[in-house]
């Protein structure tokens, strides 16, 4: 399967609902994710299942979510995906988030680091 194959299938198992089987199948157990806003990363497997689940236990309701772009350069085995999820949080907030991720795959098909970039906070004011 080619990298763009494989982040394609990723997001599709994500948008019906199997977030966890896809993650199960397609992140190495050495991987580093790295959300750019914050600086925060997490190494291993593990770090990045929890922090899946805590993000679980913050959203109240998912209305849908997807992708609308998908490249990938298949050399270098590295994938870039714009997606989007509407969510309703525990305290009732509703909102539209939209990032990008950049995907380092190993040879064996599975995400060996990703960095994710979002925009923190309200939308700069223009004008």
């Amino acid at each position: 399967m080619s990298c763009y194959d494989n982040a394609k299938n990723l997001y599709d198992m994500m948008g019906q609902g199997q977030v966890m089987e896809a993650f199960e199948k397609h992140y190495a157990e050495n991987c580093t994710i790295v959300e750019k806003p914050t600086g925060e990363t997490r190494e291993g497997k593990e770090a990045q299942r929890q922090a899946i689940q805590q993000w679980f236990g913050m959203v109240k309701e998912h209305h849908g979510g997807g992708y609308t772009k998908i490249t990938s350069n298949e050399e270098s085995r590295t994938t870039m995906v714009e997606n989007w999820t509407d969510i309703t949080m525990q305290d009732g907030n509703r909102m539209k988030m939209e990032e990008i991720s950049v995907q380092q795959w190993n040879e064996n098909g599975q995400i060996e680091h990703e960095s994710f970039y979002y925009q923190m906070g309200p939308p700069p004011q223009m004008g």
